[in-house]
């Protein structure tokens, strides 16, 4: 079974709803996918994906494949908030598709994401003033600060099977970070509780051994979230998730389940470089004439910013991701003169990725890139050559627009290679 994993290479958005909704028509080397498996992140996400039709709908749980009737499997490497789904769900709805929910399946060791991390993440971004972090607002990273600082007390999807110990552990949380914080505005614990009981209801949750079974099926999507440039261990630190970004989530769940190295791993790029919210951007240009309805400015992400293709930047992903099988490059609809290439930086023309959990040492780079001036060359004639050359490693589908039917092959047999699981990640000495 050859499975596919799908990862952004830069800090997200460059259009992973959209390549995996064309994976989930098209099927993979002839067979139907027989789900979407979401490895990181929460709810914070925002796949978009359109339908010939122009149907809309901005993934953030669901797997971007919900569209095409293919089941999502969220693993317990997601940060699950069953208040957001719900409200996904009737979106889904509302456009023709209200079967979502019975196509969904949850681990249980997942970890919940609650209004009370929802209120403490708002309020400690708040704070920082003009040092935010460019956060989404969503609890996703104070879910999993909380997690490592009190892992027995941490709250996950399989308590919601059991009202008396999800209260507990609620009430814990709130009078920790009310303790820390101050008065937050919060549902009541007993209310959230019923709300999550609903949840646990309509939602099949399962075991960690569930998802062999889902493998053995048919050849499974596995949806990431964000970008390997803002990696927990490998992004620019402090401006940063809480998540691995990389494969190594999807790679994971597939050794578990027996299927280590049965994958094709396919990583998302734009022919331009762009970041939403605080953080380095060392190509960014608010001259460029570009614009994304899909990524406006926000109270807690900021402003979409604009930069050149940034081969370097890009090459570190492929880096810290241990390697490639193959690129999707996305937007060349907006392709224009305006576009340059940077092949190297004042100082460096590679990034070297560092020890995990060497987290000076990311911050240390971080102050670097803030003054690093990128080295350009003009925009290419053959966009899918160059970023290949750049970044070693194929161009084997192109988005000239945002629905499936907009996506051109340029490698038929693609999916046929499977990456090594066992691939390792250059370091900084």
């Amino acid at each position: 079974m050859n499975h596919v994993l799908v990862a952004d290479l830069g800090y997200g958005d460059a259009g992973k709803g959209t390549v995996v909704d064309w994976l989930c028509a098209k099927g993979i080397d002839g067979r139907p996918v027989a789900a979407v498996v979401r490895y990181n992140g929460g709810g914070q996400a925002g796949h978009s994906v359109v339908l010939p039709d122009g149907r809309r709908h901005v993934f953030a749980q669901f797997g971007s494949g919900t569209l095409r009737g293919v089941h999502t499997h969220l693993s317990r490497f997601m940060v699950v908030d069953p208040l957001a789904l719900v409200v996904e769900a009737d979106h889904l709805a509302d456009i023709g598709v209200p079967d979502a929910f019975d196509r969904l399946t949850v681990e249980g060791d997942a970890l919940l994401a609650t209004p009370y991390h929802r209120a403490a993440n708002r309020a400690r971004e708040i704070a920082r003033g003009a040092h935010r972090h460019g956060s989404c607002g969503k609890g996703v990273g104070e879910a999993m600060g909380y997690a490592l600082a009190h892992p027995a007390d941490a709250p996950r999807v399989a308590d919601t099977l059991a009202p008396g110990v999800l209260g507990a552990k609620l009430a814990v949380l709130r009078d920790r970070l009310v303790d820390e914080l101050g008065p937050l505005e919060v549902p009541p614990v007993d209310a959230t509780v019923r709300a999550f009981g609903a949840f646990a209801a309509r939602v099949p949750i399962v075991t960690r051994g569930f998802l062999g079974n889902l493998l053995a099926v048919g050849p499974v999507v596995f949806e990431g979230a964000q970008g390997v440039l803002l990696d927990e261990w490998h992004g620019f630190h402090p401006y940063t998730t809480w998540s691995t970004t990389t494969f190594d989530n999807a790679e994971t769940l597939l050794g578990e389940a027996g299927q280590g190295g049965s994958a094709t791993r396919l990583g998302v790029l734009r022919i331009m470089t762009t970041r939403h919210g605080n953080g380095p951007l060392v190509t960014e240009d608010t001259a460029l004439p570009l614009t994304d309805p899909n990524n406006p400015t926000n109270r807690w992400q900021g402003r979409f910013r604009f930069g050149h293709f940034d081969a370097v930047a890009h090459r570190y992903a492929v880096d810290v991701c241990g390697g490639i099988d193959g690129i999707a490059l996305t937007h060349l609809d907006m392709a224009s003169p305006a576009l340059k290439f940077c092949s190297s930086y004042d100082w460096t023309d590679r990034l070297l990725p560092g020890q995990v959990g060497n987290l000076s040492r990311q911050e240390a780079l971080t102050r670097r890139l803030f003054s690093t001036r990128p080295h350009y060359a003009a925009a290419p004639v053959d966009w899918p050559g160059a970023v290949s050359a750049a970044l070693d490693a194929p161009v084997v589908v192109t988005s000239h627009g945002p629905t499936a039917d907009a996506k051109q092959v340029l490698r038929p047999n693609w999916a046929a290679r499977a990456h090594p699981a066992t691939a390792g990640v250059r370091q900084a000495s």
